[in-house]
């Protein structure tokens, strides 16, 4: 089964293919809408992709929730960090006086039919200072719960065994595959 998960994210689209193997990537920049929900957002990812491929398509949505400011930044996370970095972010969480937080992918698959189907994955932890030189995005400033690093100081191997992504992406394969 042949199925396009349009990303231009080569980090993020090496961690779904080592669940999903058979992946294929494209690179199309495709329109995003500004939504706190993330189900509209990737509807509309997926409307805009079908305009230039045909086919099973899957797009992915990263949000990362400060329990402090009521689920914010969540799916505005990339406005977030070119404005006030991850550094603001940890200053955000400790003006709030809660570091909670909460790491979400959800990912929207339109069979050929044009069928979507939302797959989410989420993670609890919390934000600290910047740890680590791995991942991507915010990955320096979220521990995950139980954990004692940052997912930027794991190797790729233990943040993708435990990863919000992977949970996703894992939902997806059971689906596919049944």
């Amino acid at each position: 089964m042949k199925i396009i998960f349009l990303t231009g994210n080569k980090d993020k689209f090496s961690e779904a293919v080592e669940i999903i193997p058979y992946l294929q990537q494209s690179d199309i920049d495709l329109t995003e809408i500004q939504s706190i929900d993330p189900k509209d957002v990737i509807l509309h990812k997926l409307e805009e992709a079908k305009k230039h491929i045909k086919g099973n398509l899957i797009v992915e949505d990263t949000s990362l929730t400060l329990e402090g400011m009521n689920g914010l930044p969540g799916t505005l996370i990339k406005l977030f960090l070119k404005t006030i970095k991850n550094e603001g972010l940890v200053k955000i969480a400790k003006s709030f006086g809660n570091d909670k937080a909460t790491a979400k992918v959800m990912i929207g698959y339109a069979d050929e039919k044009g069928e979507c189907k939302f797959f989410e994955g989420l993670i609890e932890g919390r934000i600290v200072k910047p740890r680590g030189d791995n991942g991507f995005g915010w990955d320096e400033i979220f521990e995950p719960q139980g954990m004692k690093k940052t997912f930027a100081e794991m190797t790729t191997e233990e943040k993708n065994k435990i990863s919000m992504r992977k949970l996703a992406f894992q939902k997806l394969k059971d689906a596919i595959e049944g």
